[in-house]
């Protein structure tokens, strides 16, 4: 029962995030730019009685792992109007990945490991 409520509140906020897209752009955006499903994960760590230590390293990581995901936001716009939709998706996830992987590798000299 309780993984079915937190599947309903967590996939209930990208309902309500692409409803609110539907009517302004910019009011979506900043919705779904708020970081609302790690809020929502960190409290069910928090209420799940999981240690403080796990909940704080998820907050870490989720951090890091935004970082290399920013790039994809401003090249899908340009994509957009060239190759459709599909396509652009496509691209954007595999930016992603790219970008991610460079990422981990810049960062791992200073004993950051994201891989």
């Amino acid at each position: 029962m309780w993984i079915l409520f937190k599947l309903l509140i967590t996939s209930g906020m990208v309902v309500f995030i692409s409803e609110v897209a539907k009517k302004s752009d910019r009011l979506g955006g900043l919705i779904a730019a708020l970081p609302l499903v790690t809020v929502l994960t960190l409290i069910w760590l928090y209420l799940e009685k999981q240690p403080e230590s796990k909940i704080a390293n998820h907050a870490w990581y989720t951090f890091w792992y935004v970082i290399p995901t920013l790039p994809m936001f401003l090249v899908f716009p340009f994509l957009l109007k060239r190759f459709g939709f599909w396509p652009t998706l496509g691209i954007s996830v595999v930016i992603t990945l790219v970008t991610f992987y460079i990422f981990a590798k810049i960062l791992k000299p200073y004993g950051i490991e994201l891989l």
